[in-house]
């Protein structure tokens, strides 16, 4: 269990560190489609840092467990954000990547919990 809770931290946060990359620079293919629901400009730059934080969480964690467990809470909580946000703007095509991102982020949650 703590091999599958180290691979499935490294691989979502690399996710999230490209996510969080798109959020910085300014990304279009990124910020057009969350610009066209509702998120504002200034609010880019704070949620890639976020993102970078749940990374960061989440690869110390593979040391000190509670720590992964807590950054694995955040993402999905932030990811069940992104999904409302998505659902209550009504769009339905966008709603498919934060969803698995979502999903995935229950993995460390549960293999973490197991493995402390």
């Amino acid at each position: 269990m703590f091999i599958a809770y180290v691979v499935v931290a490294i691989l979502l946060s690399l996710v999230l560190l490209m996510s969080a990359r798109g959020d910085i620079v300014r990304d279009p293919k990124i910020i057009e489609p969350l610009k066209a629901i509702g998120v504002r400009d200034s609010w880019f730059l704070p949620l890639g840092l976020v993102k970078i934080a749940g990374a960061l969480g989440l690869l110390v964690g593979i040391a000190y467990r509670p720590l992964g467990i807590a950054a694995a809470i955040g993402v999905v909580l932030y990811f069940l954000g992104a999904v409302i946000t998505h659902l209550r703007a009504g769009d339905k095509k966008g709603v498919g990547a934060p969803a698995v991102i979502l999903l995935v982020a229950v993995a460390p949650v549960v293999l973490g919990i197991a493995t402390a």
